[in-house]
């Protein structure tokens, strides 16, 4: 016997109620926006745990993958977190003041700035990132490896698709 969720019964009574219609995106798109509610849920607690709000992890995590010496320009962060350069601006004076980066005149470009990872927004983006994972491998503990790379090769192209 098949197991039913919440999907299950919001599709089943729109059926019943609608049935000229093809409800067969919200089997998927429902699904992915539920599984988001909680991936949004683990992600606060992870980051929560490390003392970071999400929109600090964005930016530490950037500077965090650009390797040593963490640091990037204001408009590398700004790619790379799609946010308005007003909001970036905020963001960086937000972690100056909390210690986790600095901010440095650009030796290259005198009018130009760097931001740098200091060793605190360091410890405190890895912690993070290992809390988050621990967290989402427990959100996919229901399938296999197998399905695992199954469902992100799906994901990917679905993704790609809206990137272009």
């Amino acid at each position: 016997m098949r197991s039913h969720d919440e999907v299950d019964r919001i599709v089943d009574a729109w059926s019943r109620e609608r049935a000229d219609l093809d409800f067969a995106p919200l089997q998927i798109l429902s699904r992915v926006g539920r599984l988001s509610k909680h991936l949004d849920r683990a992600r606060r607690e992870a980051f929560g745990a490390s003392d970071l709000e999400s929109w600090e992890f964005d930016v530490l995590s950037a500077l965090r993958r650009a390797g040593t010496p963490y640091q990037l320009s204001p408009k590398q962060l700004l790619q790379q977190t799609l946010v308005s350069s007003g909001t970036m601006t905020n963001r960086i004076d937000r972690l100056v003041e909390r210690g986790l980066v600095q901010r440095r005149t650009d030796p290259n470009d005198g009018r130009g700035i760097i931001v740098t990872m200091t060793t605190r927004g360091r410890e405190s983006v890895d912690s993070a990132i290992s809390e988050l994972l621990q967290h989402e491998r427990e959100l996919l503990g229901a399938l296999s490896p197998a399905e695992q790379d199954r469902l992100a090769t799906l994901l990917r192209k679905l993704s790609l698709d809206f990137e272009q």
